[in-house]
Order: C-alpha cells, then structure tokens, then sequence
C-alpha cells in the first residue's frame, strides 16, 4: 500500500516539477538544501536546488526541485537551463548566496540578469572574518549601512566602513570592498520591493 501510494506521489511530483512555466518572473529565489539519503545501504549527502520566482500578482511560486550531487557549476547550469526549457522568462533580479558554481552558472544561462548577493549570506560571512569578541561591534556599523536611501550612499558607507578597518582588520576590509556592489543590487529596484529581494529569506 505504502509502495503504491508512492509511485502516485511520484507521478504528481513529476508533473508538477515538469510543468511549463507560463508567467513572467521578474525576481527569482536560488539556493540548495543538503539532505541525508539512502542509497544502496549507504547513507550520501545531496543538494536539493530550488527555484522560487515572484510572479506578475506578487505570489512567491516553486519554479523548480532537482537533486544533485553538489552545487558544482554543472548542477546549477543545467537547472537553470531547465527553468529557461520550460519557458522560464521576464527575470530581471536573481538572489542567491556567493556560492562559486551558483555564479558561473548565472553568468552562463541568464546573463545580463543582475544578481543580489543575499545579504543575510552576506553578514554571515563578513562575521567570519573578524574574532568572535569583535563581530558585535563591527557587524552592527555594517548593518546601519543599509538604512540608507540609494544604492550610492550604501555603497559609500560600506566603502568608509572597511576604510576605517583596512589597518587592523584588512580581510574584514577587503570583503566589504569586493562585495558591495554585489549585496546592494536591490537598491537599484523600487525602494517598496527593497524587503522582498534583499536575501533569500522570503
């Protein structure tokens, strides 16, 4: 009974993972999820790559599911092309984490598509380039950055911000450098969407 109803399951699942996507999606959603499986009475890590997109009424809809080995450019590569296959269309926006493959893939199949580094990713790793007793302290001045009104004024109190670390935390500085273009992409969208598309946490 179990085996039968999951070989039902399976065929729904698949329709819905296959399905063509009809809609205009101005902002999509990317990241995995590693989750434990049994296979062949082994247990294996997998990343399951997701796609959300927002589509014309607003709506946060699952564009896509697939399980894959790694993150490696390959994976992200062909789930995009995926997306595109099934008439994925109108993305002007792709927020993600900093992961390599996730970029290169990017660049690949939607290039022109802006990429918003997800800021949540973002604190997270500047956080890891400073010691524990010093993260409060710093993380915070770089948190009141983004209360700022345009992607321009963001960026020049993030760049004054690792100005004033360069000398005693320079991988701090150095990060903040290289990344604020990147994190602050949202700013160049409408200031009403900026809570929606800022990270990957929707």
């Amino acid at each position: 009974e179990v085996s039968r109803i999951a070989q039902a399951l399976d065929v729904e699942v698949e329709a819905f993972r296959t399905r063509p996507l009809e809609a205009s999606y101005r902002f999509i959603y990317l990241d995995a999820v590693y989750l434990k499986v049994s296979e062949g009475g082994r247990i294996r890590s997998l990343a399951t790559l997701v796609a959300l997109g927002v589509n014309p009424e607003g709506r946060l809809e699952v564009l896509g599911v697939d399980v894959a080995d790694s993150e490696m450019e390959a994976a992200w590569k062909a789930f995009l092309e995926g997306l595109v296959a099934r008439g994925m269309k109108g993305v002007e926006l792709a927020i993600s984490d900093a992961h390599t493959g996730l970029k290169a893939a990017l660049r690949k199949v939607l290039n022109g598509v802006t990429w918003q580094r997800c800021r949540v990713h973002f604190m997270r790793n500047a956080g890891a380039k400073l010691s524990k007793n010093l993260q409060v302290v710093w993380l915070e001045k770089l948190k009141c950055c983004f209360a700022s009104l345009d992607q321009g004024e963001a960026l020049a109190r993030i760049r004054a911000l690792a100005k004033e670390a360069e000398a005693k935390h320079p991988d701090f500085a150095k990060f903040l450098d290289e990344a604020a273009g990147d994190v602050t992409a949202f700013m160049t969208f409408p200031h009403e969407q900026w809570r929606r598309i800022h990270s990957t946490n929707v």
